[in-house]
């Protein structure tokens, strides 16, 4: 059930990660083919990048889901990196007049010429992306430390050695005095 719901996780990513690529590609695009100056490159490249840097992350965890489960500090700071592309998003949007995060009210569609609606887009997939880096995290870090306590001794567990002079001792190396 971990390794399903792993790979739908990673698989998830990898589609959303796509998706914000490509909008931001096609943006970019759009800014240098009619020479468009001002307006958010930084953003713009911020998220290409992450947006880049997701997809093979993604793809190489997807294909390798259960021989690597320590990786979930890597998860949690792409999940953060995403919460911070939704973030400069939302901000742009807001001075565009796009409506606020959440508002979905004016948008007309997102078809081939609705700036906002493609704008949108990208927004909303990168907070998807954010949430399911997150739930990675979560996962992988409770089946890392579920695998690691089943393999791991228990602290209680007396291992008795015997000492050189024929005595028992126990674990740390002290003879018991009973």
């Amino acid at each position: 059930m971990t390794r399903m719901t792993s790979l739908f996780l990673r698989f998830s990513q990898l589609v959303s990660a796509a998706v914000v690529l490509g909008l931001m590609a096609h943006f970019l695009r759009q800014r240098y083919r009619y020479g468009v100056n001002g307006g958010p490159e930084g953003r713009e490249v911020y998220s290409l990048a992450l947006a880049a840097l997701s997809i093979p992350f993604a793809l190489y965890w997807m294909l390798h889901a259960a021989r690597h489960t320590l990786h979930y500090p890597f998860d949690l700071i792409m999940s953060g990196a995403w919460f911070a592309a939704f973030g400069v998003l939302v901000r742009y949007l807001a001075r565009q007049g796009c409506g606020t995060a959440f508002d979905w009210s004016g948008v007309n569609g997102v078809g081939k010429g609705s700036h906002c609606g493609q704008w949108r887009a990208a927004e909303a997939f990168s907070f998807i992306s954010a949430i399911l880096w997150l739930a990675s995290a979560i996962l992988n870090a409770l089946t890392y430390h579920r695998k690691t306590a089943d393999t791991a001794p228990h602290p209680h567990d007396e291992t008795i050695e015997t000492a050189p002079a024929g005595r028992p001792r126990r674990r740390w190396g002290r003879a018991s005095g009973v």
